[in-house]
């Protein structure tokens, strides 16, 4: 199967039209990070004809590591790609999720070789294969000293299950320090449970995408996109264009961001 194409004139005047688009953008309303949830993998290989969803997986892996490079190139400092949900681990047949692993592992293992990128495996190792683990560690080891983009590869990610883990977290840390249940009480706060969520440090996202034209969240980072913008794309993940993400920057540029007011 070929990659689908466009006529020339179309190539061209979408060319200029990009280009158009990046100089409306200004450094001053750039968001900081940028979460993807890339949605719509199987529905492109099933719409083109291939056999499995592998096909369609691939190709949105493909389409992630050229994703990053557009979020590099315009000065983006961190994003969030949301690659397997916890819930993913359950609902998907063997065949394509093992799949689906292998391409996660090469995607995770190319990008720790790439530019000066520093990637971060968000998510659980619950019901992880010890191999993919060990790709994800080995990534985050290798790039931890790395100063360019900041890549979180949100894997066995599930946002209830993030909020859940953040308190064991703190309650345990509580217990080993010999406190009292009135004292932890006390100290708990919105910023002590950021602390303990698989992001902790880094800045909530400021603006959230989702491809294939699906709104809704499907559990991901609950807690951190409180106060996110939001956009929606109508292209199947392996479609996703780079006019498309313009798109959604300006759209944020030109939103008075209220915080809950």
């Amino acid at each position: 199967m070929q990659k689908r194409e466009q006529p020339l004139g179309r190539g061209i005047l979408y060319g200029l039209y990009q280009t158009r688009l990046r100089r409306g953008l200004s450094p001053e309303t750039m968001p900081h990070h940028v979460a993807m949830i890339i949605d719509g993998n199987r529905r492109w290989a099933k719409q083109l004809g291939f056999d499995t969803a592998a096909h369609g997986h691939r190709a949105g892996a493909a389409k992630m590591r050229e994703f990053l490079e557009w979020c590099d190139d315009l000065g983006i400092r961190v994003v969030t790609l949301y690659l397997l949900s916890s819930d993913n681990l359950g609902n998907r047949s063997s065949e394509e999720l093992s799949a689906l692993i292998e391409i996660i592992a090469e995607l995770a293992e190319d990008l720790s070789h790439y530019r000066d990128w520093r990637v971060q495996h968000v998510g659980s190792r619950t019901g992880l294969p010890a191999p993919l683990v060990a790709v994800l560690d080995a990534a985050e080891a290798r790039t931890a000293g790395q100063s360019g983009l900041h890549v979180n590869l949100a894997v066995g990610y599930g946002g209830r299950k993030e909020i859940t883990d953040a308190m064991r977290s703190i309650v345990a840390d509580h217990h080993a320090e010999g406190r009292s249940l009135e004292d932890l009480a006390e100290r708990l706060t919105p910023d002590l449970i950021g602390e303990h969520l698989y992001t902790g440090g880094q800045p909530d996202p400021d603006l959230v995408i989702r491809t294939s034209g699906e709104q809704r969240l499907s559990d991901f980072m609950l807690w951190q996109s409180a106060h996110s913008e939001f956009y929606f794309v109508e292209a199947l993940g392996p479609d996703l264009r780079q006019v498309d993400f313009l798109r959604a920057l300006r759209d944020y540029a030109r939103r008075n961001r209220r915080f809950g007011g």
